[in-house]
């Protein structure tokens, strides 16, 4: 998997005065150790190498902290409905759990789809992919970490170890021996959409994620996110679930339509059930909350 080499030493040099003060491995060891891995989640999921690698050596302590060394794990990522294996330490709270990896690699991997596939970081994929202030201050927006120097942190590393190089590598990504274009594609589709009151959606299967739909329908994270009116809290999509891949309804295309709601909910759940915006419901039942709970038996105003 050696196909950036003489990048990579060239960056290592530059960083070789910015080495870790802790035993073990120094930040110029790290650097030439997972640039590759880096430069290469950029190339499948558009998240600055330069960011990865920043989190990572600031996280993992250049692969020398407790969770790195005993759980592989390089960037503090917690449980939060993990089903693989666990390690228990004490961070904001005592003995919180977070994920275990086989490898340091898996745990890049799943760097890469922790952001991807987590409503709440879907903004950064706006962002220009050398932008890595920008990166950096959005991490801390969207709760990755709750140090509030943990932007500067990043920027700091970035700039003391030349880091910002790796964004503006453009290579193939080697996979098992396999080269690949550096910017996914869309994936041919062997299930159809269907229209739900006019609006083209597709319902969720085992292994679905948000990232997996958008490539497989050719949009966007940004677009699947603006079309769906999902909680803020919803970071993974269940079976069942609808996901819109066009607008829902804005205006008031029909007569007007009211319903009883036959069950407790909430104002994104009636928009994702009835193909309705969310900002739409709010504005026509005056409702100024997102998370006002809608009781069994209220009549909602739909269009």
């Amino acid at each position: 998997m050696k196909i950036f080499t003489a990048a990579f030493l060239v960056l290592g040099s530059s960083a070789v005065i910015a080495g870790s003060e802790m035993d073990g491995m120094t930040n110029s060891d790290y650097v030439n150790q997972w640039s590759e891995v880096a430069v290469e989640q950029m190339n499948k999921y558009k998240i600055p190498a330069s960011i990865t690698m920043a989190q990572a050596i600031l996280e993992s302590g250049s692969g020398n902290s407790m969770l790195a060394v005993k759980a592989k794990n390089h960037f503090g990522i917690k449980c939060h409905g993990w089903k693989g294996k666990k390690v228990f330490k004490d961070d904001d709270s005592k003995n919180e759990c977070f994920r275990a990896y086989k490898s340091a690699q898996e745990s890049f991997v799943d760097h890469s789809l922790f952001l991807t596939e987590h409503n709440r970081y879907s903004f950064l994929f706006d962002l220009d992919q050398t932008d890595y202030k920008s990166w950096a201050k959005g991490l801390k927006t969207a709760g990755y970490a709750t140090n509030p120097k943990y932007p500067k942190l990043l920027i700091d590393l970035i700039e003391r170890l030349d880091l910002s190089k790796l964004d503006v590598i453009i290579t193939p990504v080697i996979y098992e021996s396999t080269v690949v274009q550096s910017v996914p594609q869309k994936k041919s589709s062997s299930r159809s959409a269907f229209l739900k009151n006019g609006v083209k959606c597709v319902n969720v299967e085992k292994g679905d994620t948000y990232y997996s739909i958008s490539l497989e329908f050719g949009l966007t994270l940004t677009q699947l996110y603006r079309y769906n009116d999902f909680s803020n809290e919803k970071d993974f999509l269940e079976i069942g679930d609808i996901v819109y891949l066009k607008s829902k309804k804005k205006r008031r295309l029909f007569k007007k339509e009211e319903i009883v709601v036959d069950a407790t909910s909430t104002v994104n759940k009636l928009s994702q059930k009835y193909s309705v915006n969310a900002k739409t419901i709010r504005r026509l039942n005056d409702i100024t909350k997102d998370d006002r709970v809608i009781a069994k038996g209220e009549r909602i105003t739909l269009r």
